[in-house]
């Protein structure tokens, strides 16, 4: 196999021809040429193998690309940067056209139908391009850099050099088209899996039979059943009750002592404290409550498996943890672990705990790792706020209507605000909802959320907020970015940080709430329980992918047992000296966890990033104006995009301060 691992180490002919080719290129170019051509040719040496050519080949191909002044240069640097936005804007369309059957809820899912979700159409592109030699001709002529170097040098970068290190960075590793593919084809059935993991919720049953929750409620894990616990805190009867059945159900969710036959399944009637199962109606016959037999862990192993595919074509990141840390957030794993646990260990976390205490009524139990009782929405029901919304937004179409409104409540200029409403598309989702960017400045940026029969409920409107947070970033940090190779922002986290700014505001959007300098404080103790919560979440998955690179031959059992395991452990030491219980495993329920790759630390760090932009906007006095500032800032470094947006680096100070106040003005106001 020609890519394979084996076949990485350069011909014996490189070392001579580099020597000559040096020579030649500077005796061609002149000696100011001479670090440029040196870096070049190493950059290709470290990446030409056999079956690229012989030495002749390789020096016909070094004499032929470099482009040894500047007007050469800058032409290359201008036609890769166009062709490269429309190469990745129609593969990301083919993309998300082969998704659309398994992300929209547009019908029953058919069998090639997951085949097609599948399916990478980009996936052979880095291989094409280092076969044809374009990618050795970005290597001849631009920059790789290493993470230490954009750290330190970066900041005094232009906005040119940071693209070409951006467009060098597309080809710092070759790895083969088909793990790229397994990778994929990983990725799409496991959130297959869990985009269709529904929990009837009507045919849960009580120890004496009773059935706490509509008879047509429908939630899908995690999502749903973790915002059900947040919404029955506005039940002072039924809300206890139902909030400890849906611990329960997570718990079995997490140990997969869940009966195979419940899973989106309203046929049959459950007691998940019993775990006695039967059918709904008695001429469905007999069922039985045998356990989904570890297919939770099984659906994770595959991911683990496919992706540890790449290591071997990733030197400089030979994990996925170190590419998601390293390459992806580029935020170092031990710097967001210190970050994550200055959260955890902070003094004022069993402030908060006793305040939220004294608000109930009661100590406090497992599942108020979710309160919501600061959120000033919590004095509305959750039917009264699927009214309120399901009455404004009946379709899909009647909330994209919206959108300008929308855009203009959160300072946004009518302008601006219809300029982006216009590059959005709206479409029912068959799991929770999600936002779909855009590739190609001609293209538009698509949300999903999910819209009910009887009209899009309130967890579909805070969903959708939040989504639309996200196109709000994709369309500024894509079509007014100075350099389409900076599209984006520096990592996941940030995104998630701007669309977290546009939830924050939901219940004002749908104009039952005006911010006031409590409703500020509550808020503020909301987002630091959130963080505290999320945090330990991320410790899990981080944990759990350690210990599947420490076990690469452990089954689907031995997963599930270390993943419960973990949760425990993480619980124990960070939570059960709050919550005084141990051995809990909720932490282990994310449905991130098994379909996104490690991708959870990426929200607590999203906390900590909104804290400091939500600060800088209530500086500036307007959220549309200073959004679309930082998000046209693109993709640089997590540190040098804050500096620029804040003025002080990513980390969790801003949050605990602003918590620090907000815990002065409760105790003041009382």
């Amino acid at each position: 196999m020609p890519n394979s691992p084996a076949a990485t180490v350069p011909p014996t002919w490189m070392k001579d021809s580099m020597a000559k080719m040096e020579t030649e290129l500077v005796a061609r170019y002149g000696e100011q040429q001479k670090p440029r051509v040196l870096r070049g040719l190493h950059q290709v040496a470290e990446f030409w193998r056999a079956d690229d050519g012989d030495a002749s080949a390789f020096e016909d191909f070094i004499r032929t690309n470099f482009a040894g002044d500047q007007a050469t240069l800058d032409t290359m640097f201008n036609r890769f940067e166009r062709l490269i936005e429309q190469l990745a804007g129609h593969m990301h369309e083919i993309n998300r056209e082969f998704r659309q059957q398994m992300d929209l809820d547009a019908g029953p899912v058919l069998p090639f139908d997951e085949a097609f979700a599948g399916y990478d159409p980009s996936a052979h592109v880095v291989d094409d391009f280092f076969q044809n030699k374009l990618a050795f001709t970005v290597l001849l002529n631009f920059p790789l850099t290493t993470l230490d170097q954009r750290l330190q040098e970066g900041k005094t970068w232009n906005r040119r050099q940071w693209a070409e290190a951006r467009l060098a960075q597309r080809f710092s590793k070759r790895v083969p088209a088909e793990v790229n593919l397994a990778i994929a084809q990983a990725g799409a059935e496991a959130e297959s899996y869990i985009s269709q993991y529904n929990i009837y919720m009507g045919h849960l049953l009580t120890n004496d039979g009773q059935r706490l929750f509509p008879p047509d409620m429908r939630l899908l894990s995690h999502w749903n059943l973790r915002d059900e616990i947040k919404a029955d805190y506005a039940d002072a009867q039924s809300g206890p009750a139902k909030q400890r059945m849906i611990q329960q159900v997570m718990e079995r969710i997490v140990t997969q002592t869940i009966p195979k036959v419940v899973v989106n399944n309203p046929n049959v009637d459950w007691n998940p404290y019993t775990d006695e199962v039967k059918p709904a109606a008695a001429s469905q016959g007999n069922v039985t409550n045998a356990p989904e037999p570890d297919t939770r862990y099984a659906t994770l192993l595959k991911t683990f498996v496919a992706s540890k595919k790449a290591d071997p074509y990733s030197p400089t990141a030979p994990t996925l943890i170190a590419r998601r840390f390293d390459e992806d957030r580029e935020i170092p794993e031990p710097r967001v672990k210190a970050m994550l646990e200055q959260v955890l260990t902070s003094p004022m976390v069993p402030q908060v705990a006793k305040l939220i205490e004294s608000r109930l009524g009661r100590p406090l139990e497992p599942f108020d790792v979710w309160y919501n009782g600061f959120r000033p929405g919590s004095k509305y029901t959750e039917a009264e706020l699927d009214q309120i919304v399901a009455k404004r937004y009946p379709t899909p179409e009647a909330y994209q209507k919206d959108i300008p409104n929308l855009l203009m409540k959160l300072g946004f200029s009518p302008a601006r605000a219809q300029y982006v409403a216009n590059n959005i598309i709206v479409d029912p989702a068959r799991g929770s909802g999600h936002a779909m960017g855009a590739e190609m400045r001609a293209e538009h940026v698509h949300l999903r959320t999910r819209v009910e029969a009887t009209g899009m409920n309130y967890k579909g409107f805070n969903i959708a907020v939040h989504e639309m947070g996200h196109n709000v970033e994709q369309t500024f940090s894509l079509n007014d970015v100075d350099h389409t190779l900076l599209q984006g922002v520096p990592n996941t986290a940030f995104t998630e940080a701007l669309a977290f700014v546009f939830q924050g505001h939901d219940l004002e959007l749908l104009g039952l709430q005006a911010p006031d300098a409590t409703s500020e404080a509550m808020k503020t103790l909301n987002d630091f329980w959130g963080t505290y919560e999320i945090a330990g979440v991320a410790l899990v998955d981080m944990a759990v992918w350690h210990w599947m690179y420490d076990h690469p031959q452990a089954t689907p059992r031995q997963l599930n047992e270390a993943t419960v395991q973990i949760s425990k452990d993480v619980w124990n030491h960070y939570y059960a000296p709050v919550f005084h219980k141990k051995d809990v495993v909720l932490l282990g329920i994310y449905s991130h966890m098994i379909d996104s790759f490690m991708y959870l630390p990426d929200y607590p760090i999203g906390h900590m990033i909104a804290n400091q932009i939500e600060e800088q906007m209530k500086k500036a006095g307007n959220i549309g104006s200073e959004f679309e500032r930082m998000a046209k800032m693109g993709d640089v470094t997590p540190d040098l995009w804050m500096e620029n947006a804040t003025g002080r680096p990513v980390g969790p100070e801003a949050l605990l301060e602003a918590t620090q106040r907000a815990l002065g003005q409760v105790a003041g106001g009382k």
